[in-house]
């Protein structure tokens, strides 16, 4: 498997499993699901380097800051991976809820989402193509 195919798998799977986390809490099968995509995801991206980039027609501050908030929801995934592993393992979570972590994580999700639909519907540069199966970009 290609670099670009398992980082579609494990975007995508890390994201079902965190709306199904939301819904129904970290139990452990989901938890460790969750949990291994998205240490895998961030791991291929440190690594290998970042997929995304901010392509050639998003210009100024946006064109600057996307890097930057790439690696910022790298880092809140690799986080919340980490502290539902602590809390499978028993270790606590430092007074965070895992929850309130998980709605958080959602929310940067759906603005990374509504992003990438902006650019690929507003700017036209194919966006969605990046992360989707080619099965599915008749559909885009």
């Amino acid at each position: 498997m290609n670099r670009r195919r398992a980082t579609i798998l494990l975007h995508w799977f890390s994201f079902m499993s965190l709306m199904l986390l939301l819904a129904g809490g970290p139990i452990p099968a989901l938890g460790w699901a969750f949990a291994t995509s998205a240490l895998m995801m961030t791991g291929i991206a440190i690594a290998r380097g970042l997929m995304s980039g901010p392509g050639p027609k998003l210009e100024g501050w946006l064109r600057h800051a996307h890097p930057w908030l790439s690696r910022g929801m790298y880092a809140l995934l690799a986080f919340s991976a980490g502290l539902t592993i602590a809390y499978l393992l028993g270790w606590g979570t430092a007074g965070i809820r895992l929850s309130d972590l998980y709605f958080v994580l959602m929310s940067v999700a759906s603005l990374h989402g509504i992003f990438h639909l902006w650019r690929h519907t507003a700017l036209g540069d194919g966006a969605f193509r990046r992360m989707t199966p080619k099965a599915l970009h008749g559909l885009l």
